[in-house]
């Protein structure tokens, strides 16, 4: 108990104050087989779901188990499901993570998206939440991710996202771990900065229900105003605030992030971008340190 107490200070500490950026490793079902055509496995080398979930955890691994990947400079790293119960070299994967690479582990406990309504799409229901909870703290995983969807600036859809990610939220910090609050506003829309206006509101209004003690993080698309979200940044209720790459270029998140002060990375597909499977390891290295090096330094310039 004492060893779990420790690590989970020592995570707290790291996640909260250590300069560095969170890894997006939980592409689930519906992506990963875009996650593992970008990395050059086409549709055609698995015949079910099982040889395609194990394709995708080759990939993890590779990258975990790179020489870059460490708490230098990756503070910490999102899994799927599947992932945290999987192992690396026989370690369970979040435990391998935090005890061989330095890295925080944390898990993403949604289940995919509703249909849209009044612009927006919600999580969908997660009846077994609990359950996971539990496994993800059994695990040593530190903290756990969820996604919504905002497609327009809509007032009742923005409010309906935000309410529905903080009680989910209050319901993970029941277990221990630091939920990262996750509604995307979609790059492409044409009112995208009307809406962050909006969802910049709605989550001031619900940060003042994180309960006394308690800290949440959130995890943002970079914002069409530079700085928008700092009131969130200074807020302690507020761990950290981190920035979702959805669709940049590596090099287009990476410089709009360094416009935003306080505001660290959490990279998925920008991150992975230029990785291959054909690649040597040396050559797989050398690209992925690269990635997490210019990665690491937009983090720390905002």
């Amino acid at each position: 108990m004492s060893e779990r107490l420790e690590n989970g200070a020592a995570m707290t500490d790291q996640a909260a104050n250590k300069d560095g950026f969170i890894a997006a490793l939980d592409q689930s079902g519906g992506s990963t087989p875009k996650a593992l055509k970008l990395y050059g496995v086409e549709q055609g080398a698995w015949s079910n779901d099982d040889e395609m979930f194990d394709l995708i955890h080759q990939m993890r691994a590779r990258i975990i188990k790179s020489p870059a990947f460490t708490g230098d400079k990756v503070m910490g790293a999102i899994l799927f499901e599947q992932t945290m119960d999987r192992d690396i070299d026989g370690t369970p994967t979040a435990k391998y993570l935090w005890e061989k690479r330095g890295v925080v582990p944390f898990l993403k406990v949604d289940k995919g998206l509703a249909d849209e309504a009044d612009g927006v799409k919600l999580m969908k229901p997660m009846p077994d939440l609990d359950a996971l909870l539990e496994r993800a703290v059994a695990n040593g995983v530190f903290g756990t991710k969820m996604r919504s969807v905002i497609d327009a600036a809509n007032p009742k859809g923005i409010a309906a996202v935000v309410a529905q990610q903080f009680e989910v939220g209050r319901q993970i910090l029941g277990h221990g771990l630091v939920p990262i609050i996750e509604p995307e506003v979609t790059i492409s829309i044409a009112d995208k900065a009307e809406a962050e206006d909006m969802l910049l509101a709605e989550i001031q209004k619900h940060l003042d229900g994180v309960p006394a003690g308690k800290q949440v993080m959130l995890k943002l698309t970079l914002p069409t105003k530079a700085n928008l979200y700092k009131p969130l940044i200074d807020d302690p209720r507020v761990m950290r605030v981190v920035a979702l790459s959805g669709g940049y270029s590596r090099d287009d998140a990476n410089a709009k992030l360094k416009q935003n002060a306080g505001m660290i990375a959490s990279f998925s597909r920008a991150l992975t971008e230029g990785l291959s499977a054909q690649q040597s390891d040396a050559e797989f290295d050398a690209a992925l340190g690269s990635a997490i090096d210019s990665i690491f330094e937009a983090s720390r310039a905002g």
